[in-house]
């Protein structure tokens, strides 16, 4: 049997905080860098589905430049994303 999946908790945040953190992480989207790498990400995901690959979990590593699991890539290889180049 398939074990249930996890809920991933949203974070605790005021309505002010949370309205602040939102037009943060839009800014942040919007840039023409994370633009770009959506671009990429989703031409890279519609190849390798149509390719037959099985990257169910995987997220498409910019650094590495192939697919890795979700844990590993967002949390920057157990290194953490503190200590990342800043902008």
């Amino acid at each position: 049997m398939a074990k249930p999946k996890k809920k991933v908790k949203k974070q605790k945040l005021s309505p002010i905080a949370a309205r602040a953190k939102a037009a943060r992480d839009k800014k942040r989207a919007m840039r023409s860098d994370r633009k770009a790498k959506k671009a990429e990400n989703q031409r890279k995901r519609r190849a390798a589905k149509k390719k037959g690959r099985n990257i169910k979990g995987k997220d498409y590593d910019h650094k590495k430049k192939r697919f890795v699991s979700v844990k590993k890539n967002r949390g920057n290889y157990g290194k953490g994303t503190k200590k990342e180049k800043k902008r």
